[in-house]
């Protein structure tokens, strides 16, 4: 049957109500458009917070016009839906008039993969609402890089050897190459940095795709805040891989993120179910679920909703406590970003009209 491509394509067109949820005819409306295509193997659409996520599989290969344009003009229509809704920012992603023959550079996220499916193929999509693409680095390292979270690096004789990550620099437009463990510190040297180097992709050491993020920043390509990034990411798990509840155990313990209110705060990034992703306190606080597929011949069994498993609700508690004491700074760093963050939110047009009211000393 040769090569499947995955392909999970996300962009936020509407906002039911304010920046919470996706309105049901928006995600049936994705439903319909896809199903019309004769291009893809298989498609599940869902949503988080106000993004909304297409997972499809298709024979195509990554970086295809046809699977792009198919959803770019899934996301058009979507727009037009919430423009009769009155929706919340109705087609705030889509920053072009028409599509130029790739998303990339367009607005909407993206992360795809290409390979040959397995005896067995699990893959966990996660997606997450109100932060940006440097929130899976903490992620993607436990996963791979760290035995105390992944205990197949020491005890699996095909993941002894290690992994490479792909690194990007997101304001250079540059990328390096760490081998793990022998570059694992100068790995941490720029991964520990979120908001400029971003984990793309991750690698085994004979050179297979086991796991690729969306790294699209809105505000570095609009040149002004339009709203955060809302990531995506595509793992592959088992034999030779981590393992489901591997790649699942990061999430156990909430980091913090930036994003949240006005993409300007930092905040626990909390584990919920598709049925919890309405992040309203505060906008939030950021949100990231997960759903887990057997590729079957390119079909998509499943999902099965990973976060919804009471076993995360220790996890949710304690971004709920982190939530509380954040909230108390109010504006103050750290809950602010710091200034050199901040430069694509609506901060400087605040500083831009009281910037005559300073006086040298």
């Amino acid at each position: 049957m040769g090569k499947i491509t995955v392909t999970v394509i996300k962009a936020d067109v509407g906002g039911f109500v304010g920046h919470s949820s996706v309105h049901e005819e928006l995600l049936a409306t994705a439903r319909e458009q896809l199903a019309k295509s004769s291009l893809l193997v298989d498609y599940h659409v869902t949503h988080v917070g106000d993004d909304i996520n297409l997972i499809m599989t298709h024979r195509q290969g990554v970086d295809s016009e046809e699977i792009h344009k198919l959803a770019w003009d899934t996301f058009v229509a979507c727009t037009e839906v919430a423009k009769k809704l009155k929706l919340y920012g109705a087609g705030q992603d889509l920053l072009a008039d028409a599509f130029s023959g790739n998303v990339k550079g367009l607005g909407p996220g993206i992360a795809e993969m290409e390979f040959t499916e397995r005896t067995s193929e699990p893959i966990i999509v996660f997606a997450a609402d109100k932060t940006e693409p440097g929130a899976w680095n903490m992620p993607l390292y436990k996963m791979f890089a760290d035995p105390f979270n992944t205990i197949g690096l020491v005890i699996d004789p095909k993941m002894h050897d290690g992994f490479k990550f792909e690194v990007l620099d997101l304001i250079e437009n540059k990328k390096i190459i760490f081998s793990t463990p022998e570059d694992l510190y100068d790995l941490l040297v720029f991964i520990g940095a979120p908001g400029r180097y971003c984990i793309k992709s991750v690698y085994s050491k004979s050179g297979e795709i086991a796991a690729t993020s969306s790294t699209q920043r809105l505000n570095l390509m609009a040149g002004r805040y339009i709203g955060k990034d809302d990531p995506v990411l595509i793992v592959r798990c088992q034999s030779g891989l981590p393992a489901v509840g591997e790649a699942l155990e990061p999430f156990a313990r909430p980091h913090l993120v930036s994003g949240w209110m006005r993409g300007s705060h930092s905040g626990p990034l909390m584990p919920v179910s598709v049925a919890d992703a309405t992040p309203s306190r505060f906008d939030g606080p950021p949100r990231v679920i997960a759903l887990g597929f057997q590729l079957a011949e390119g079909k998509l069994i499943g999902p099965q909703d990973f976060f919804a498993d009471r076993a995360y609700d220790r996890a949710r508690e304690i971004a709920l406590r982190i939530a509380d004491y954040m909230r108390s700074l109010g504006p103050f760093e750290p809950h602010r970003l710091h200034l050199e963050e901040m430069e694509y939110t609506t901060l400087p047009l605040v500083l831009e009209k009281l910037k005559d009211r300073f006086e040298k000393i």
